[in-house]
């Protein structure tokens, strides 16, 4: 059985609040600039550590003031933005609990999660939000006293609220809170069965603040700024918000995706943070251009050059054909890319979901290194990670400080240390089969070699049994093929078939210059695209390249292209843009059933 441990050199304060550096920050560097945000005319004001915290203590008095007890449950519906990590402090700070609900959320699961976590106040963003709660019967709600909304408002209305309470209510409150105190409830994000609460403490979110701290540190220190775009809802962002909060990071937020690279441009963040999708977006959005601009054997073989010195890294470093290769293709391609990342951004974390070695390898060539890493909700984000001094591509590190991973005997990974929730809210059999021996069982497959690098082979839920009886983990076959240009989403089937399938949705955004190349009309509707046979021939192109990686046995034998992509709205993506296999096996049983007649 492998096993591997990581010794941690902090202890956690068994009074810790994650308010406190709020209150610290104030008083110790008033001026230090903590966030940017929108100042209504299209630029960006400073809020400095001494404003924030005012804002924070007068939003906590309200807080007070609306009759949220100690322990109290406070939900946030909303996108990212600053007013989501204000409430989020002031929360905190009043010795409440912050429970977070996806601004992407239907009634349904709304209803849930404010009924399971008896809700006292809710925040939402916008009508849209009021309209989707409206849907709710108020009578499911028993606990839920109030819903404001962050445009109509809320803030303001919060500070008026406590105005007339002394500062000290609120300090009062704050050492009232321990390291075991209840800091958020984050639901797990349902793609099989209800949504169960996890609890996370103060403790839990200290310990991942200041382990990425460690293992960031050459990035995520004072003075360096970031762009937070992932929803703040998921706890890879609330946990890497916070590691830069406590960091003295300067942190700007945004929830429109489908301007990353201008706003990358525009706010030149020092390093990201993000979801593998949108680096595949970036690298199939150049690959896409070049091509399109007839550049396309330039950029490829700028590719090839990047991925080559990324791998000489580790075994020796590049010889002299590789290092001219690579200053050559330094100003013809990967200067532009980087300029595409805002021209200053030094490194990036990739989390929520498998990177690929190539892709990694790719942008470390490039001189952007994305750091992998390994966490779910029940672990408050990253575990497991790749550090500046210890990096492996292609795994997604080692444990960080103060923790351990196992493999168990039937290859299921274990993980345990101080990020590790103590249970789900309210459901103590939940709890119990989420535990062996004191180790939390993490549903995926994987390995750790003798230097302690995990990769993850597989989901064990996800493993498909063909009716051959050959066990097959879908998630190697599914990461390569999404990184191919046309490619969108994939998902591979099989389970009790003769032969593993998959259904394939192609990229709307690669699209169009794929048409132009191939002299077809910009009309062409993507119903006929699917027929094409040139595109077919180059997505079955790409399945013969993945089924080399996998035997016989594993390989892709039909695949179905659909005419639609699968996105969050549509339902067949959680937010953080993982397939709900079982809602896409349900919506397209047709397909499925038409691999196999």
């Amino acid at each position: 059985m492998q096993e591997f441990e990581v010794p941690a050199s902090y202890t956690i304060p068994e009074d810790a609040n994650n308010s406190d550096n709020v209150f610290r920050y104030a008083e110790q560097s008033p001026s230090t600039v903590l966030f940017n945000i929108p100042d209504g005319s299209g630029s960006l004001a400073d809020v400095t550590a001494a404003e924030f915290a005012k804002t924070v203590t007068g939003v906590a008095k309200g807080i007070i003031a609306s009759g949220i007890a100690l322990g109290d449950r406070v939900a946030i519906m909303a996108p990212t933005r600053y007013e989501w990590v204000v409430l989020d402090f002031a929360v905190w700070a009043a010795g409440g609990c912050t429970v977070a609900i996806y601004d992407s959320s239907a009634a349904e699961q709304a209803k849930w999660i404010l009924q399971d976590s008896a809700t006292k106040l809710l925040v939402v963003d916008s009508d849209k939000h009021r309209k989707i709660i409206g849907e709710i019967d108020a009578g499911a709600l028993t606990e839920l006293k109030e819903t404001l909304q962050f445009d109509k408002g809320a803030i303001d209305e919060l500070i008026a609220r406590g105005a007339e309470l002394d500062d000290e209510a609120v300090h009062t409150r704050r050492a009232q809170v321990n390291a075991a105190s209840p800091a958020t409830l984050i639901y797990t994000s349902g793609t099989t069965g209800r949504p169960k609460g996890v609890m996370l403490s103060h403790s839990n979110l200290y310990a991942e603040s200041k382990s990425d701290r460690i293992a960031l540190g050459k990035y995520v220190t004072a003075g360096k700024k970031t762009l937070m775009f992932l929803p703040l809802a998921h706890v890879f962002a609330r946990a890497v918000s916070l590691a830069a909060f406590d960091a003295k990071v300067v942190l700007a937020f945004s929830s429109d995706w489908s301007t990353l690279v201008d706003q990358f441009g525009s706010y030149r963040p020092h390093f990201i943070l993000a979801v593998p999708r949108v680096f595949e977006k970036v690298f199939n959005g150049a690959k896409q251009k070049a091509h399109d601009g007839g550049k396309g054997k330039i950029f490829d073989a700028a590719a090839d050059t990047a991925i080559a010195w990324s791998e000489s890294l580790d075994n020796g470093g590049p010889g002299l054909v590789l290092k001219l290769k690579h200053t050559l293709f330094d100003k013809l391609v990967f200067s532009k890319l980087r300029e595409a990342l805002g021209g200053q951004c030094e490194a990036a974390v990739s989390g929520g979901g498998p990177l690929g070695a190539r892709l990694g390898h790719f942008f470390r060539g490039v001189g952007v290194t994305i750091f992998e890493g390994y966490g779910l909700t029940e672990t408050t984000a990253a575990v497991i990670a790749n550090t500046p001094e210890n990096i492996r591509v292609g795994t997604v590190g080692r444990p960080i400080e103060g923790h351990g991973v196992k493999i168990a005997e039937d290859g299921e990974l274990l993980l345990r240390g101080s990020v590790v929730f103590h249970g789900y809210w309210g459901n103590a059999e939940a709890t119990e089969d989420a535990f062996t021996d004191g180790w939390f069982k993490t549903g995926d497959l994987g390995a750790i070699d003798a230097e302690g690098y995990v990769t993850i082979t597989g989901r064990k839920k996800e493993i498909i049994v063909t009716a051959g009886g050959k066990n097959v983990s879908p998630a190697l076959m599914e990461d390569s093929l999404r990184a191919h240009p046309l490619i969108s989403q994939v998902m591979v089937v099989g389970d009790g078939q003769p032969f593993v399938g998959a259904l394939i949705t192609l990229d709307p955004e690669a699209l169009p210059g794929w048409k132009e190349r191939h002299n077809l009309p910009a009309d062409t509707p993507i119903e006929k695209l699917i027929e094409n046979a040139g595109l077919v021939a180059e997505i079955d192109a790409a399945v013969a390249d993945t089924n080399k990686k996998v035997s016989r046995a594993e390989a892709i034998k039909k695949i179905r292209i659909l005419p639609v992509d699968w996105t969050q709205e549509t339902g067949e993506l959680t937010p953080k843009m993982s397939l709900k296999r079982a809602v896409v096996m349900k919506q397209y049983a047709s397909e499925v059933e038409k691999i196999y007649s």
